[in-house]
């Protein structure tokens, strides 16, 4: 038996549709266009291809879009000012800074200057408490996109076991929680987890998030389980020619996908999700500050 491949980037593409229409009727009822400002501190390549991306998916959306670009050595405090300003503006309904800031640059006191309502990465300390009691926040982006392809796989999540492999503030930490209220079952591993392999063995949802290319290997799938891999890993491709590289998740595809029931495929598992997800924060942003209802099918 081979897996089912939860398609990201198809199911993105139906997302970023939803965002879409929503948008357009914000416009023609209620006059409302959602507005996303992005702020980029230097020019880190990666950083500048994920702007760019985040950029023209807004526009496509219909939303408006607000870049800006500051040099390298741009002082904390004229970012902490330009933020500020961006809270302060009534057609921004979403501030997202772009990481890794430079080294001069406090990161934690950067995201606890965005308003927690518009703060559409989810960052902010005021959301991940908002989270971790079950109330109503802005949801980090990957983690958002893995629940929703989870629940749309398999419907009605409760009573199913989760395993987290993974407990950043990012992803590991925000999973569970989203798990938690959708009434699975959830165990937060980790890498001083002891049996690890066997922890994940008793998952029907595994969720992988670590940073270790290919660590989760068949073996530690439990038949039939569901698979979602958070991981983006860069490892040499000596067959492709000296000094290519090729993208691998944090599971072992072709193993994993002998054993599981549904797993994602990195690329094109959860990485197009999370700008889709962050385009439908915005849209959920925007509906709360002008007190209208969220609109469905885009929020956990």
């Amino acid at each position: 038996m081979t897996a089912t491949r939860i398609d990201g980037k198809a199911f993105a593409a139906g997302l970023r549709e939803k965002v879409a229409a929503h948008v357009a009727r914000l416009k023609s009822e209620n006059d409302l266009t959602p507005g996303l400002a992005v702020v980029l501190v230097g020019n880190d390549p990666a950083s500048e291809v994920y702007v760019g991306s985040k950029n023209r998916q807004t526009l496509e959306a219909g939303m408006n879009s607000y870049e800006h670009r500051l040099p390298e050595e741009t002082p904390e405090a004229e970012l902490l000012a330009l933020i500020d300003q961006l809270n302060a503006d009534p057609a921004v309904h979403g501030i997202l800074v772009q990481l890794p800031l430079p080294k001069h640059i406090e990161e934690p006191k950067v995201l606890a200057a965005i308003d927690p309502a518009k703060d559409v990465d989810g960052f902010h300390i005021s959301n991940v408490g908002l989270l971790s009691t079950g109330q109503k926040a802005m949801v980090p982006c990957t983690p958002l996109g893995c629940l929703l392809m989870l629940k749309d796989h398999l419907g009605d999540l409760s009573g199913l076991n989760a395993v987290v492999i993974g407990r950043s503030n990012i992803v590991g930490k925000p999973m569970a929680q989203l798990l938690l209220g959708a009434n699975a079952t959830v165990t937060i591993a980790h890498s001083r987890t002891k049996n690890l392999a066997e922890v994940a063995r008793g998952a029907d949802i595994l969720v992988a998030a670590v940073g270790r290319p290919e660590m989760v290997t068949g073996d530690w799938i439990k038949p039939g389980a569901t698979v979602i891999d958070v991981g983006i890993n860069r490892i040499p491709a000596p067959e492709r020619g000296e000094g290519k590289t090729r993208l691998v998740g944090d599971v072992d595809y072709a193993s994993a996908a002998e054993v599981a029931g549904a797993i994602t495929p990195v690329p094109g598992g959860v990485g197009p999700m999370t700008i889709a997800c962050l385009l439908a924060n915005t849209v959920t942003a925007a509906c709360r500050s002008a007190g209208l209802p969220e609109p469905e099918g885009l929020t956990a």
